[in-house]
């Protein structure tokens, strides 16, 4: 994997506050940030701070990532984005109490899926987006596990995409990410 330079990217949305710390990036979120398109919840949130730079076909991204996520839907991960109404977000996402990994997969409407991993609270996390074909495949892992799958998403190979890191707090002010590091390589070789 090749490292991508924090200046390479361009903010969707300008986060509250952006400082280096060695080869880290410090985010924080503003208050009420968020990404969703309609469903259930009948409103559309284009809010959310996601530093982005070109996911071209047959390529994959990784961010890497801690936090102290304690909010109700205080989110950290990777945004993977076509347009205002096409996108996908995947990584971690304080909801109901406890820490959760998931993503969110959009077209013209927002779709949502998590699934608990209390046990990653405090540690290193990394999610990973790896185009090839006609899907992007979201990977994530904590400390330096195994990758898990976490979503297989349609994703069209003709469409110019971008991607990169992504942080929202849609509850309350404060929260701060360190992103450790930004990378690009090839993609999976294999689903499984």
């Amino acid at each position: 994997m090749t490292r991508i330079d924090w200046s390479d990217g361009h903010w969707t949305n300008e986060p509250e506050n952006v400082e280096s710390d060695g080869d880290a990036l410090l985010v924080t979120a503003r208050e009420s940030s968020d990404a969703w398109r309609t469903t259930a919840y009948g409103f559309v949130h284009d809010t959310e701070h996601a530093l982005l730079a070109p996911l071209p076909a047959g390529t994959a991204m990784e961010v890497t990532f801690t936090g102290a996520f304690t909010g109700e839907f205080d989110q950290a991960g990777i945004f993977v984005r076509v347009d205002d109404e096409t996108w996908t977000k995947a990584g971690v996402e304080y909801a109901d109490g406890a820490l959760q990994l998931g993503a969110v997969v959009t077209d013209r409407m927002s779709d949502w899926s998590v699934a608990p991993v209390a046990e990653w609270a405090g540690h290193r996390i990394t999610v990973r987006a790896s185009r090839a074909g006609d899907a992007v495949t979201i990977r994530a892992r904590v400390d330096d596990e195994p990758f898990r799958l976490v979503r297989l998403a349609p994703l069209d190979p003709h469409v110019e995409v971008e991607a990169g890191p992504l942080i929202c707090g849609p509850t309350r002010p404060g929260l701060t990410v360190r992103f450790e590091s930004w990378t690009t390589g090839p993609s999976d070789a294999a689903l499984h």
